[in-house]
């Protein structure tokens, strides 16, 4: 079994910063993946960002240039750090994480943190 435990998000006003962490546990081995998605109410879940292994990052080109996600390998944990925040960001976030537990990779997600963006 994986556990992804996400903390951060909350209320911030437009143009303020937040940061996300995610930190998987379990019987996880290795890693491909991890990222973050987002779902605001009434659309559909999305790409934020996403850190492969192999050093390759994937961003929303509505989010560039204003999120940065790194990761930690050793403790297994994604970051995502959210600048110049427009009320358009305002969505649950989903950690994500693509990892191996022994036999195959298999899709984890976290429970979902809420970002709200508002005066």
């Amino acid at each position: 079994q994986v556990q992804l435990v996400e903390s951060g998000g909350g209320l911030v006003q437009p143009g303020g910063s937040l940061s996300l962490s995610c930190a998987a546990s379990g019987s996880i081995i290795a890693i491909n993946a991890m990222g973050w998605y987002r779902q605001a109410p009434g659309k559909q879940r999305e790409l934020v960002a996403v850190k492969f292994s192999r050093d390759m990052t994937n961003y929303a080109d509505s989010v560039k240039g204003r999120f940065t996600i790194s990761r930690d390998d050793a403790k297994n944990t994604v970051y995502l750090q959210m600048n110049s925040l427009i009320p358009e960001d305002t969505a649950v976030y989903y950690c994500y994480t693509r990892g191996n537990t022994g036999r195959s990779f298999s899709d984890y997600w976290g429970q979902g943190t809420q970002v709200t963006v508002s005066s």
